[in-house]
């Protein structure tokens, strides 16, 4: 086994751990983009602009809350109950949508997450946290290019959404070898305050195999 071979191997299992620490960031931005509206302020999406959010009864925003609440404690089965159920009741809303697409996705059912971020992108075709859901299931299957354009669908529609921007790093250095792609990907997603250490590492790694820092260029890995 190569260095370079056992480098990508060891950062492809921290990107994934990585994304398992995030996959519940995602269901609560999710949440907080496209839950159920019950004020009459209005509600700012990822990328701080005003989102036209359906307002529904109290008792739909609880029923929500409960959902997300139930799914952040890691009973998925009865978060995904409880986000049925909702739905049901109030199909309308994409975050609910995406929580089951990520539920499903987790118990390793691909095709009902698949049928879950449509049902989220037929509400809304720019809808940030389903088309970055899309890209991960599209890499799953192999299917990078395709990945890649999910992953720039959202952070077009919400460029401060980083956790695409996580992804899509992963995907352009592990997957595709765009190392000064993923190089920009990384420093975006640490830019809108994700600090991470572990990403920090790969972007001083990126830069010295790209030649961004030559005063690195020759150091020992």
């Amino acid at each position: 086994m190569s260095l370079q071979h056992s480098i990508n191997r060891s950062r492809a299992v921290a990107a994934t751990r990585r994304l398992a620490q995030l996959l519940l960031c995602a269901a609560m931005v999710a949440a907080c983009a496209t839950g159920p509206k019950v004020s009459q302020d209005a509600q700012l999406g990822p990328d701080g602009a005003p989102l036209q959010v359906r307002e529904v009864p109290p008792e739909a925003q609880t029923l929500y809350e409960r959902a997300v609440a139930v799914m952040a404690a890691g009973d998925y089965l009865e978060a995904q109950i409880r986000l049925q159920e909702f739905l049901l009741r109030y199909p309308d809303y994409p975050g609910a949508h995406v929580n089951l697409a990520i539920i499903f996705a987790a118990n390793g059912d691909d095709t009902a997450a698949e049928g879950s971020i449509t049902d989220a992108l037929i509400i809304d075709p720019e809808h940030a946290p389903a088309l970055n859901q899309l890209g991960m299931l599209l890499r799953r299957q192999g299917k990078f290019p395709e990945a890649e354009a999910a992953y720039l669908k959202a952070v077009t529609a919400s460029p401060e959404y980083a956790l695409a921007h996580y992804n899509l790093g992963v995907l352009h250095e592990l997957y595709m070898r765009k190392n000064d792609a993923a190089l920009e990907d990384f420093k975006r997603y640490q830019e809108l305050g994700e600090e991470d250490q572990q990403v920090a590492k790969w972007i001083t790694d990126l830069k010295r195999r790209t030649g961004g820092n030559r005063k690195t260029a020759n150091v020992t890995e």
